[in-house]
């Protein structure tokens, strides 16, 4: 796959359910340098703060409200008309909190992305922070991945570690990862545009090559620091 030119924007869709602070990073990088066009926000919940960002920024949005729909396989097919109606390049998952069927996974396969707060494959699902903490673990932090029909489950593109500190509660410490995810999609989302990155099989190629492990974005940092 050959990079494509930086003036080449791709088109995206952005699934919320709730607040929307990493669709808020994107929207802020999309406004800068980050090449992509944000064509819709879609939520399966009426009434969430990330809407009103999307309204904002002149975003599109919709609302696909998951308890209208009889079963899982209807809700789908519904949230799948809506989406490809934009003809999105990418669909990014950013704190979309339904679990999606074996279809819809593959209609998108390969160009989804999903964030997750954890270092995966620790703690898949849901309150990752308070079992972090649960477990006395010493780091946790962010993971972004290509989605599969394994829940949290998918191929891992990059992670950032964040160190858990004395006196850590779910509320400090989701507040330093949730820091480190606006950086880490954005950056994903960015490689995706570029044509730097893609996922193919069950592997994840970056620049060319196949990750034989997720990207370390404190290492990132350190690279960069020691060039300057």
């Amino acid at each position: 796959m050959q990079p494509r030119s930086i003036s080449h924007r791709i088109p995206i869709v952005v699934l919320i359910s709730g607040r929307g602070s990493n669709l808020q990073a994107i929207i802020d990088q999309a406004k800068c340098d980050l090449p992509v066009e944000i064509r819709a926000v879609i939520s399966n919940r009426p009434d969430v703060f990330g809407l009103e960002r999307a309204h904002q920024a002149g975003i599109p949005t919709h609302v696909v409200d998951h308890r209208k729909f009889g079963d899982r396989s209807d809700f789908d097919e519904e949230l799948m008309a809506v989406i490809d109606q934009y003809a999105p390049e990418l669909v990014v998952l950013a704190g979309f909190m339904r679990i999606l069927g074996n279809g819809f996974v593959a209609h998108y396969r390969g160009r989804m992305l999903n964030i997750h707060p954890s270092l995966l494959p620790s703690y898949r699902g849901l309150n990752t922070h308070q079992r972090a903490l649960t477990d006395d673990d010493a780091v946790h932090g962010a993971s972004v991945h290509f989605v599969t029909n394994e829940l949290d489950g998918g191929p891992v593109i990059i992670q950032a570690p964040v160190p858990i500190l004395p006196g850590d509660d779910v509320e400090k410490l989701s507040a330093r990862v949730r820091k480190e995810e606006h950086v880490i999609y954005p950056l994903v989302i960015r490689w995706f545009a570029e044509g730097r990155l893609r996922l193919t099989g069950n592997k994840v190629i970056m620049d060319g090559r196949t990750l034989t492990a997720p990207i370390n974005y404190a290492e990132i940092i350190h690279e960069r620091q020691a060039s300057q």
